[in-house]
């Protein structure tokens, strides 16, 4: 982002590995923002590949409080078109080979994940989405984004499927990282940028790389916009996030108990309620 100023780099090594690329530090409108690319700068992660808990555990690191997650996706429904916005309230899981918890080896933890995204963060992305110009696009509230597994695209039958489901969306990463963004008490959103009507709309070509690519470059700079005035709107009024106390009622091991390897592994993200 051309706006972004006093730019670093941060390499971090995480207890669950290397994240998919080192994070970008910098300013952005005078506030402090750490930037990741998910799939690794030069696109080599899959969407099963990419090392969710590293970058997680990164963000939390670096003192990450609020996430905007910026994603291409498939249209399910006709009225959500190529190059529209989608602020998602909801997400259905058809991921199969995935960890999307940082819980385990001797601690369990149960989330609240009802309400998936933080709806007070999602209300402030989708104020400043129709804040700004975006051409032909427009901007929808709320919505279900599937999240599938991928990396290879839809069948009819499945899209179809999906269609009567009432799914809204369809990507390959989102839910993972809301999951365990919440573990990690970190307010999560997604802007949803539609770059195609996947393989269910018989007018429309299937879904193809070079169709998703020319899209999303289409709408890369009015994410950029939407994103700056996000942050600017949080600066300005941070929302109050249920996702920044998820695990006070989450954890049910008697931390007294945990093995210290696994306490040292999680320390980060379960030290204050540690007696």
């Amino acid at each position: 982002m051309a706006a972004l100023e006093d730019v670093r780099e941060v390499k971090i090594d995480t207890p669950f590995g290397e994240p998919s690329d080192v994070l970008i530090y910098g300013k952005l409108s005078g506030t402090s923002v750490v930037f990741l690319a998910r799939h690794g700068r030069s696109h080599h992660l899959s969407p099963s590949e990419v090392p969710y808990r590293a970058n997680i555990y990164a963000m939390k690191s670096l003192g990450v409080k609020y996430i905007i997650s910026a994603s291409a996706v498939g249209s399910l429904q006709e009225e959500i078109k190529p190059l529209d916005m989608v602020v998602p309230h909801q997400f259905i899981d058809r991921t199969k080979n995935r960890i999307a918890t940082f819980f385990g080896d001797g601690i369990v933890a149960h989330i609240t994940f009802a309400d998936p995204v933080c709806l007070a963060l999602a209300d402030v992305l989708a104020t400043a989405a129709e804040s700004i110009d975006l051409g032909t696009g427009k901007v929808r509230r709320g919505g279900i984004y599937l999240c599938m597994e991928g990396p290879a695209f839809s069948t009819k039958a499945e899209s179809y499927l999906y269609r009567s489901w009432g799914a809204d969306v369809i990507g390959m990463t989102n839910l993972t990282e809301a999951k365990l963004a919440r573990e990690a008490e970190i307010a999560y959103s997604t802007l949803a940028l539609a770059t195609d009507y996947d393989c269910w709309h018989e007018e429309h070509d299937s879904v193809s790389v070079s169709m998703v690519i020319d899209n999303l470059h289409k709408n890369a700079t009015n994410a950029q916009k939407i994103i700056q005035a996000t942050v600017e709107l949080i600066t300005a009024n941070p929302p109050i996030s249920e996702a920044h106390t998820a695990l006070r009622s989450a954890i049910f091991t008697d931390l007294a108990k945990v093995s210290q390897a696994t306490l040292d592994k999680l320390g980060l993200i379960v030290k204050k309620y540690l007696k």
